[in-house]
C-alpha cells in the first residue's frame, strides 16, 4: 500500500480521536446516583411504561450538548461568562442564585449515591461515606487542576465504563421482555406519581449544570476555532464526541429502567436504592450485586468531581468569582452531609432532587437558544431554523412536562 496513503489516513483518524473527551465528562452528569434513583424506581414501580422518556430525554440531551459546545468552540467563552455579560448586575446575581441551588442539588444527589455505594459494599455509616465520597472528589479535582483537562478525561472515561458495566450486567444475566420494551416506547401516563417519575427521570437526563459546563469543557479542551476550516474540523469532531458519549449514556439509562422492570416489579423495599441492590442480589445473585453497587460507586465520584467543576465554572462566569476548588467543594457537600446525618430516606433525597432539576432546565435551555440564534454571537455558525425549532419544542416539553407535574400534584392524583 502506498507510504501517503495510510500513514495519512491513521494520522487523520489519530487526530479525530484525540479531539475525543469532553462530552463524555458531560455525559457523567446523565448516569450520576441521581439517575439510578429515578430510573430504579420508575421502572419497580411502572414497569416499561416510562421508557419512552429516556429515549425522548436522551435525543434531547444530545442535541442540547452539542448546542453548548459549539457555543464554546465558536465563541472562545463559556455560556456563564456570554450570560453574565449582557445582564445587568441583580439580573445577573438572581440567575446565578437558581443556578447555584441546581448545582447544590446535583451535588446533593452525587455525593449521597456514592454514600449508599459505599454503605452497600462495606457496610459504612452514610454520612462517613459521604465525607470519603467528598474526600475522594477531590483527589480527582486535584488531578485536573495540576495536570489539566486531558488526564481528568481519561479518568472520567475509565469510571463511565466501570459505570456502564455496573448497571448494565444485570440484562447480560436477565434480558428484558422485547415486546413489553417496544410498547414502552408509546408516550403515555399513569397518574400523578408516574408523572412526577417522568419530570424526575428528565431532570436526571437533561441535567441543568451539564449544559453550563459543557461550553466550558469544550473550550478548555480546544479553545476558540481560529478560521471556519478548524471550526468545521473541531465541531464535526465534536458531534461525533456527543454522539458517542451520549449513547453510552442513554444505553446505561435505559439499561437501569429495563433491569429494575423486569426483576424488582412488586417487589416490596424497591422504593429505596438499597432495597432495588438487595432484590437485585436476590434474584441475579451477589456477583452482579457487587458490580452493580461498585458500578453506583465510581457514579457517585465521577459525577461528583464534574458537579463541582460545574459550579465553578457557573460561578465565574457569572460573578466573576474564582474560589479555591477544594473550598467550593467542601462547602456544596454540607446540605448532602446534613441530610445523611438526619436521617432522611436518601433514595426520596435523590428523586426529589431530580424533580428540582428538572426545574432548572428551562432557564438553561432558553438563554441556550437565545445565544447558538444570534448571528452577533455566532456568527456563520448561528442556528438554522431547524435547529431552532428543534430546540424551541424541546424547552416547551420541558416546561409542559412540569406544569402537569403541579396541577398533577395539587390535584391530588389522575
Amino acid at each position: 500500500m502506498p507510504k501517503s496513503v495510510l500513514p495519512e489516513g491513521r494520522k487523520s483518524a489519530a487526530r479525530g480521536i484525540f479531539l475525543l473527551g469532553p462530552a463524555f465528562v458531560a455525559a457523567i452528569a446523565y448516569v450520576d446516583p441521581g439517575n439510578v434513583a429515578a430510573n430504579l424506581t420508575g421502572g419497580a414501580a411502572f414497569g416499561y411504561m416510562l421508557v419512552w422518556v429516556l429515549v425522548a430525554a436522551n435525543l434531547m440531551a444530545a442535541l442540547v450538548q452539542y448546542q453548548s459546545a459549539k457555543l464554546g468552540i465558536v465563541t472562545g467563552r463559556t455560556m456563564p461568562q456570554l450570560l453574565g455579560e449582557r445582564m445587568r448586575p441583580t439580573q445577573r446575581r438572581l440567575f446565578w442564585g437558581q443556578a447555584e441551588l441546581v448545582a447544590v442539588a446535583t451535588d446533593l444527589a452525587e455525593v449521597i449515591g456514592g454514600a449508599i455505594a459505599l454503605n452497600l459494599l462495606f457496610g459504612l455509616p452514610l454520612f462517613w461515606g459521604g465525607l470519603i465520597v467528598g474526600a475522594i472528589s477531590m483527589g480527582l479535582l486535584a488531578l485536573q487542576t495540576r495536570h489539566g483537562q486531558r488526564p481528568f478525561e481519561f479518568v472520567i472515561v475509565g469510571l463511565l465504563a466501570i459505570i456502564a458495566v455496573g448497571f448494565l450486567a444485570g440484562l447480560v444475566v436477565s434480558p428484558p421482555d422485547g415486546g413489553a420494551v417496544l410498547e414502552g416506547l408509546i408516550p403515555r401516563f399513569d397518574g400523578a406519581e408516574s408523572v412526577m417519575l417522568a419530570a424526575s427521570m428528565l431532570g436526571a437526563t437533561v441535567m441543568p449544570h451539564a449544559i453550563y459546563v459543557h461550553s466550558a469543557l469544550a473550550r478548555d479542551r480546544h479553545g476558540r476555532a481560529r478560521d471556519a476550516a478548524d471550526r468545521k474540523r473541531l465541531l464535526g469532531a465534536t458531534r461525533w464526541d456527543v454522539i458517542i458519549a451520549l449513547s453510552i449514556a442513554g444505553v446505561v439509562n435505559i439499561g437501569m429502567l429495563l433491569l429494575a422492570a423486569g426483576n424488582l416489579r412488586g417487589v416490596d423495599g424497591t422504593d429505596t436504592i438499597e432495597g432495588a441492590h438487595a432484590a437485585i442480589e436476590s434474584a441475579l445473585g451477589p456477583a452482579i450485586g457487587l458490580v452493580f453497587a461498585i458500578g453506583l460507586l465510581a457514579s457517585g465520584l465521577a459525577s461528583t468531581a464534574v458537579g463541582s467543576y460545574a459550579g465553578a465554572t457557573i460561578m465565574e462566569g457569572l460573578l466573576g468569582w474564582r474560589i479555591p476548588v477544594f473550598t467550593r467543594r467542601v462547602l456544596t457537600m454540607i446540605p448532602a452531609l446534613i441530610i445523611l446525618a438526619i436521617g432522611v430516606s436518601p433514595t426520596w433525597a435523590l428523586v426529589i432532587s431530580q424533580v428540582f432539576l428538572s426545574f432548572g432546565i428551562p432557564f438553561a435551555l432558553v438563554p441556550l437558544l437565545k445565544l447558538t440564534s444570534d448571528r452577533t454571537v455566532m456568527g456563520d455558525a448561528v442556528n438554522r431554523p431547524l435547529v431552532n425549532w428543534a430546540l424551541g419544542l424541546v424547552v416547551v416539553l420541558v416546561v409542559a412536562l412540569n406544569v402537569t407535574l403541579i396541577v398533577l400534584t395539587l390535584m391530588g392524583g389522575a
